[in-house]
């Protein structure tokens, strides 16, 4: 069992996990990165980021000649399944981590299908994202690791050696013999909780799953992958809170060899209202009410101080670092910790702010008087901070700008606090914020439209454009029949589909707005985008051809990462990603035409009309 680079494409991952932290299992049976105890916890296994020396758990048939001849997660569950042929017989992995109780667990279980299968399995454990070799002592049949703060328990009736840094064992495994093990971890001063019994926790994590996926209320074309999708949004959900990751991996590079590598487990406003939506429609309320909490909480406070992103438990300082022992995945350094973007200064989050707290009161979750004094106090705030340029959505580490995007979500900030009095008879000074919606409307027409075009651009005086203007129409700025929309769409389906998929903006140009080199792949978010935007102007063929083909990027399993790159045929950035698979549920309920009532079904906004007297206030940009 020698020391091999891990060469894995990233969709030969599946994922486990237990709403608290979350695993990565390779098609060859090595679990190549785990966060413990939580989703933003230095890493145990690394070798996603390296090698095996920075940790792994492999568990496979020792013949050379052992081939996966199917993998696939039982029956909605978050159960993997992957079933080996070998030329003395065939054996079952099952790998899952229970829902958290007093600690978390990852389960691997080995069960005989066909003849004496002989198996090997190999523990390296490096805690502090494969810096630290822990000191390995036994506690009658436990492997124990300690370092610091963690500590790690390995149980199984499998006799292993240690060596080299390296613990492994052998084994042979019989028609419908099981043979578990059990990972825990716990904090190095607190004794070890009670065993865990694999077969009892197998059974109890099934039955969570399939109880859980019966609050599904989506019947359509495409349930296998909306269930799939909301399978993984709850798996990368952090139960305590409420809060949804973006991902649970970092540095899986958007450009292989590149430096466009992230630290995705935190999470992100930019994702509110579109996973509240997803949520709502497919009948998790509990779900969508938990986010709604755990935003409201994390965003407590001086509205000048609020983030774009946080910590899973609302943190709010998540330094950015590099950790520069560790290789990159495929040599993509440097690897991230943490994410600098914290601290930049987005307009757009104000908007998903106040659409998300509208649309939880629209779909029936009430909050308090607090909240809305909490709204309040954003739009008063954005009243005077509304026109100054930001680093946008995409968190451009490039000079700020005064993105077209960002400015209509402050326009959606000042409508939905508008609406809020008037459908919900909130109190606020509406004829003030009418005022703000309608000025800032009439200035994104004016700078952030190019009327030779017959599109919106990415920023004011910019000739790219931006995937993000598919959201135009979506949160209500414009009617999807409005020349303007239709322009826009066909616009960035001609520009930005590369390949047939949607950039989020052109990167091999010399007016790039991140100003970071290299490039990267098709943004698999936007291109769900254009699919519901193509639905929304009636090119609805065109519209299930691009969904189809977004549908057949998913691995083996069912998972999507953040971008697909077309010229390699693989997917690349951090796996999986909420921000892929959220719209990929919209879309489909819209295709679907499911409940017959979408989000963006807004009354459309009237501006006022020239000459009238009602215009908007003169806006002048340099």
């Amino acid at each position: 069992m020698g020391v091999s680079r891990v060469s894995k494409r990233i969709e030969d991952y599946a994922l486990i996990g237990d709403m608290q932290t979350a695993a990565l299992v390779g098609r060859d049976g090595s679990i190549d990165w785990l966060c413990l105890p939580h989703f933003d916890s230095p890493a145990c296994l690394s070798a996603l980021l390296g090698d095996e020396q920075n940790g792994n758990w492999s568990l496979r048939p020792t013949h050379p000649e052992a081939k996966v001849v199917r993998r696939r997660y039982r029956h909605e569950t978050l159960i993997l399944e992957t079933d080996w042929e070998t030329p003395e017989g065939a054996i079952r992995v099952i790998d899952f981590m229970p829902p958290r109780g007093s600690a978390p667990h990852v389960v691997r279980i080995v069960e005989g299908l066909r003849g004496s299968v002989p198996v090997e399995t190999a523990v390296r454990l490096r805690f502090d994202y494969g810096n630290v070799v822990p000191w390995i002592h036994r506690t009658g049949n436990e492997i124990v690791g300690v370092a610091g703060p963690d500590s790690v328990w390995l149980s199984s009736p499998v006799e292993f050696e240690g060596h080299n840094f390296v613990h492994d064992a052998e084994f042979t495994v019989a028609p419908r013999q099981k043979t578990p093990f059990v990972m825990t971890w716990h904090p190095s001063h607190v004794e070890e909780s009670a065993h865990l019994d694999a077969e009892k926790a197998l059974n109890q994590t099934e039955k969570f799953w399939r109880g859980w996926v019966e609050q599904c209320n989506y019947e359509g074309d495409y349930r296998d992958a909306v269930v799939r999708s909301l399978i993984t949004l709850k798996a990368l959900t952090y139960g305590p809170t409420g809060g949804i990751v973006a991902a649970p991996t970092t540095s899986l590079p958007e450009d292989i060899g590149g430096v466009r590598n992230w630290d995705y487990r935190y999470c992100w406003l930019r994702d509110a209202t579109i996973t509240l939506e997803a949520l709502i429609r497919s009948g998790f309320s509990t779900e969508a009410y938990a986010w709604r909490e755990w935003l409201v909480r994390a965003v407590a406070g001086e509205p000048q101080h609020m983030q774009i992103m946080y910590g899973v438990r609302g943190e709010r300082r998540l330094a950015e670092w590099e950790a520069d022992w560790l290789p990159g995945y495929e040599n993509s350094r440097p690897v991230r910790i943490g994410n600098a973007a914290v601290g930049q200064y987005q307009l757009d989050v104000y908007g998903e702010v106040m659409d998300v707290l509208h649309l939880a009161l629209r779909s029936g979750l009430h909050s308090g008087e607090h909240v809305w004094g909490l709204q309040r106090s954003l739009v008063n705030y954005l009243e005077w901070c509304w026109d100054s340029p930001d680093e946008g959505l995409w968190e451009v580490r490039g000079p700020r700008q005064h993105f077209v995007h960002s400015k209509v979500m402050a326009w959606v900030a000042a409508d939905r606090a508008v609406r809020m009095v008037e459908e919900f008879g909130k109190e606020g000074p509406v004829e003030r914020w009418r005022a703000l919606r309608d000025t800032i409307h009439a200035e994104v027409c004016e700078y952030g439209y190019d009327s030779a075009r017959n599109t919106f651009t990415q920023y004011y005086g910019s000739k790219e454009l931006d995937a993000a203007l598919l959201l135009i129409p979506e949160v209500g700025f414009l009617p999807y029949d409005d020349p303007r929309v239709i322009g826009t769409v066909e616009a960035v389906r001609d520009d930005l589909m590369i390949d047939g998929f949607v950039m989020r903006y052109r990167t091999d140009r010399d007016d790039v707005a991140d100003k970071l080199p290299g490039h990267e792949g098709a943004f698999l978010a936007c291109s769900f985008w254009l699919a519901n935007a193509l639905l929304s102007i009636g090119r609805e063929k065109e519209a299930r051809e691009l969904f189809d083909r977004l549908l057949a990027l998913r691995n083996d399993v069912g998972l999507l990462a953040e971008e697909w790159d077309a010229k390699e045929g693989r997917q690349i950035g951090n796996f999986p990603q909420a921000f892929s698979h959220v719209p990929l549920v919209t879309t489909a309920l819209n295709l679907s035409r499911h409940d017959g009532q979408r989000r963006a079904e807004y009354a459309p906004y009237s501006a006022p009309i020239a000459g009238s007297g009602e215009e908007a206030a003169p806006t002048t940009r340099p």
